[in-house]
C-alpha cells in the first residue's frame, strides 16, 4: 500500500490503508477484548483483525484477502543470514480445519512432550464461509517458497494446498496461508475477521527463567488449545466486542484531554504485556517490566507496584491475590516483610553481591499497607481484610520498632527504597509514606473494632506530623535532614524531591486527608513542579540513563535549587520517569495547580507521540514498566472519585468542566 495512517486507541488500533492502483478501500481494526472488572475474558490469549474493504470501482471486485503466518512452535531459529532454520524443539504440523462456523489453520508440532515450556499451539481462523487455502508454503531452497505463493495468488487469486503428507524433513517451521474469497459490487463495504488465537500452557513456576519447576498460565485452566479459545471468542464475540466498545467508548468519549487519555489507556498495556503474568492456582504477579527475552527485576516489587494504581481500578480481583501473597506468605512475624515476592515460589532473594537478606523496603511495605487499605474500599470484603489484618498490623509494628529508632514517629534508621539504595536521617518520602500507613491502619482498626490499636496510629500520626513537619520543613518543601549528608552515599538531603509526598498522594486517594498542613503539601508539590520540571534538557547533565532529550520537556526526579547537592546524589536523581511525572501530575490536580498538572502529563505524551517512542511502551528498567500505571491517578483526581463499598459510598469531585451540549 501507498499509505498506512494509524490511529490507537487502547484497547483499539485502526489502521486505514491508501493504495490508488487497487479498486478497493482497506481498513483494519485490531484488539485483544477488555472488559473491566472481567479478568477472564481480558486475559483471552487472542487477538481480533478485522479489515472492511469498500469497492471504489464501478464494477464488481473479486477479492482475496489473505493471512499468512509462520508456524512458531518449537520455537523459531534463525541462522547467521537471518534465514529460518531448524526449529529448537519438534516438527511443525499445520493442518486446515473446518468446524460449524469457524475455519482456518491449527498449528502445532510433533515431539514436544506436553509439560514442555515449548508445548503449544496456534490458531488462525475465520468466520468468513469461503475460504482458500495453502497449509505449507512450498519447501524449498533459497526463497523459492515465496515466489512459489505470490504466482499461485496472482493467478486467479486462489491458493492451491500443495498437498504436503509428512513432517518437514530438515524440521524447519512451515508457513501457512488462509485466504478469505469474497465478491464486492460497486460501493459495497464488507467486514472480514480473521481471530489469532495461541495456547501455550506451560510456564516456569518460579522467577527464575532456567528453573525446572513448571505450572501452568491461568488460561489454559479454561481452554485446551488454541482452537478451543477461537471457538470460544467466536461464540461470544458479541459479548466480548460490546464490553471492549463501551469501555472504548465510555473513556475515549469522555471530556478528558487527549494526553490525559492517552496517559490512562497506553498503560493499561503492562498488565497485559509479559511484565505480568497469572498462574493456574489464581495468584497474580508482576515483573517491573521486561528485557527483550526475559522479565525485568523479579519479585513483584513493592516499591515499583505502589506506584501502580491501573490493576486495582481495571481488576480488582487480581490486585486483591497481590496483597494476599505480600501479607500471608512475604510477611514475618516480626513484620518484615519482602518487598520482592520470592517466598510464593518457596525461594528467597537474595542480591546479585551476595547479601543473603534484603532490608526490607519502607516505601513498598508502606505502599503494601495503603493499597491493602484501597482493596478494602473497592471490594467491601470484610473476610478478606480479616484474613490480612494480622500481617498488616505486624507490617505497621515492625516499621516502627525498625525504622523508628528513637520513637519519635519520625523514622531516621536505615531506609531502604525504590532507588534501590538506603536514606539515612529523617527524609520525605519514607517518614510521610510512614504517616499514610498510620492513617490507613487507624481506619482499618476502626472496622476491626480494635479501637486501642485506632487511638495508638491516631497519636502516632499527630505527633509524627507536627515532628517531621518541624524538622524537614524549608519554608517552600520537605527536605532530608541528616548531619553529614556525605557520610553515607545517595541521599538527597537539601534536594527537593519529586516523590516527597507520595505517601500523601495515597492519602489523597483514599479519602485519608492531609498529614502535613495543607498549606504545606500545597507548596511543596508546587515547588516540585517549579524546580523539577524542564522545558528542554539541552543544558542538563545527566551521568545516568536518559529518557528525555533535548528540547523535550520533562520532571526530573531530584533537583538543589537552594544548593547542598551531595557529593554523590541517589541513583536515577538526574533521570525523568514517566511513573513519576504522572503521580505528581494527579497530586498537583488534587491540590489545585491543575494547570500545571496538566502540562506535566502533556510533556510525558509529546515524548511518547509514535515518532520519537512507542506511545505504548513507557520503558524504565525494561519495556512495558509498571510504574506508568500511576497514571490511572489522573483520572482519579480529574474526576475527585471517592469510592468505599465498605461504607457503600461513591462521590466525584470533578475539576473540568464537561462539554456544553451542541
Amino acid at each position: 500500500m501507498a499509505t498506512a495512517t494509524l490511529r490507537g486507541e487502547y484497547p483499539l488500533v485502526n489502521i486505514r490503508f491508501e493504495e490508488p492502483s487497487l479498486p478497493v478501500h482497506v481498513e483494519l481494526e485490531a484488539y485483544t477484548p477488555l472488559i473491566p472488572l472481567n479478568p477472564e475474558d481480558s486475559g483471552i490469549p487472542c487477538a481480533l483483525f478485522t479489515y472492511t474493504l469498500t469497492n471504489t470501482h464501478d464494477q464488481p471486485v473479486q477479492v482475496t484477502l489473505a493471512g499468512s503466518l509462520i508456524n512458531p512452535v518449537g520455537g523459531i531459529q534463525l541462522d547467521s543470514f537471518n534465514n529460518i532454520s531448524a526449529n529448537k524443539n519438534g516438527q511443525s504440523i499445520n493442518e486446515f480445519r473446518d468446524t460449524p462456523g469457524l475455519r482456518g489453520l491449527y498449528f502445532h508440532a510433533a515431539g514436544i512432550e506436553p509439560n514442555s515450556l515449548a508445548y503449544g499451539s496456534i490458531s488462525l481462523v475465520t468466520d468468513h464461509p469461503t475460504v482458500t487455502v495453502k497449509p505449507a508454503w512450498l519447501r524449498g531452497a533459497w526463497y523459492d517458497y515465496l515466489r512459489e505463493f505470490w504466482d499461485d495468488l496472482m493467478a486467479d487469486g486462489l491458493l492451491t494446498d500443495l498437498g504436503y503428507m509428512d513432517l518437514p524433513a530438515d524440521y524447519k517451521p512451515d508457513t501457512g496461508s488462509l485466504g478469505l474469497v469474497d465478491v464486492l459490487q460497486p460501493g459495497q463495504s464488507k467486514a472480514y475477521r480473521f481471530i489469532l488465537a495461541w495456547h501455550f500452557p506451560n510456564r516456569v513456576n518460579s522467577w527464575d527463567v532456567n528453573a525446572s519447576k513448571i505450572t501452568q498460565n491461568h488460561y489454559a485452566t479454561r481452554f485446551t488449545d488454541a482452537w478451543a479459545v477461537a471457538d470460544y471468542v467466536s461464540d461470544e464475540l458479541p459479548r466480548l466486542e460490546s464490553g471492549t466498545y463501551t469501555f472504548h467508548d465510555a473513556l475515549f468519549g469522555s471530556t478528558l484531554p487527549p494526553y490525559v487519555l492517552d496517559a490512562l489507556s497506553a498503560n493499561i498495556v503492562p498488565v497485559r504485556s509479559n511484565t505480568c503474568f497469572w498462574l493456574a492456582d489464581g495468584r497474580f504477579f508482576g515483573w517491573e517490566g521486561c528485557f527483550d527475552d526475559k522479565g525485568c527485576c523479579a519479585g513483584s516489587c513493592t516499591h515499583v507496584w505502589s506506584y501502580a494504581h491501573t490493576v486495582a481500578y481495571l481488576f480488582p480481583s487480581l490486585e486483591r491475590t497481590m496483597r494476599e501473597i505480600e501479607f500471608l506468605v512475604e510477611t514475618e512475624p516480626d513484620g518484615y516483610m519482602s518487598f520482592r515476592n520470592f517466598g510464593a515460589f518457596n525461594e528467597q532473594f537474595v542480591w546479585s553481591w551476595g547479601e543473603q537478606k534484603a532490608e526490607a523496603a519502607v516505601d513498598g511495605q508502606m505502599g503494601s499497607i495503603l493499597r491493602a487499605y484501597r482493596e478494602w474500599q473497592l471490594s467491601g470484603d470484610l473476610n478478606w481484610l480479616r484474613s490480612l489484618w494480622p500481617g498488616i498490623k505486624s507490617a505497621m509494628a515492625y516499621a516502627s520498632a525498625h525504622w523508628d529508632q528513637d520513637g519519635d514517629y519520625v523514622l531516621e534508621g536505615r531506609q531502604h527504597n525504590t532507588y534501590d539504595i538506603e536514606f539515612y536521617g529523617p527524609n520525605p518520602l519514607c517518614s510521610i509514606y510512614y504517616l499514610a500507613a498510620l492513617r490507613a491502619v487507624e481506619e482499618m482498626a476502626h472496622i476491626m473494632a480494635e479501637p486501642d490499636i485506632a487511638q495508638r496510629c491516631h497519636d502516632a500520626l499527630k505527633g509524627g506530623s507536627q515532628r517531621l513537619d518541624t524538622l524537614l520543613w524549608n519554608g517552600e518543601y520537605y527536605i532530608q535532614k541528616f548531619e553529614d549528608i556525605d557520610m553515607h552515599k545517595y541521599q538527597h538531603g537539601a534536594g527537593c524531591l519529586a516523590d516527597q509526598l507520595l505517601g500523601q498522594l495515597h492519602a489523597h486517594i483514599l479519602g485519608l486527608g492531609d498529614l502535613l498542613p495543607a498549606e504545606h503539601n500545597k507548596s511543596a508539590i508546587k515547588a516540585v513542579f517549579t524546580h523539577n520540571f524542564r522545558q528542554n534538557f539541552h543544558h542538563h547533565t545527566n551521568c545516568q540513563r536518559s529518557y528525555v532529550l533535548n528540547d523535550e520537556a520533562g520532571l526530573i526526579l531530584c533537583t538543589w535549587p537552594r544548593g547542598g547537592r551531595p557529593r554523590f546524589p541517589f541513583v536515577y536523581s538526574d533521570e525523568v520517569w514517566t511513573g513519576i511525572e504522572y503521580h505528581v501530575a494527579a497530586h498537583l490536580i488534587y491540590e489545585g495547580w491543575l494547570q500545571e498538572g496538566l502540562t506535566v502529563v502533556e510533556a510525558a505524551r509529546q515524548r511518547h507521540d509514535g515518532y520519537r517512542r512507542n506511545p505504548w511502551d513507557e520503558v524504565e528498567c525494561g519495556h512495558h514498566y509498571a510504574r506508568t500505571m500511576s497514571s490511572w491517578a489522573l483520572l482519579l483526581s480529574l474526576t475527585g472519585v471517592q469510592a468505599d463499598a465498605g461504607q457503600k459510598r461513591l462521590s466525584f469531585n470533578p475539576v473540568l468542566a464537561a462539554a456544553a451540549d451542541p
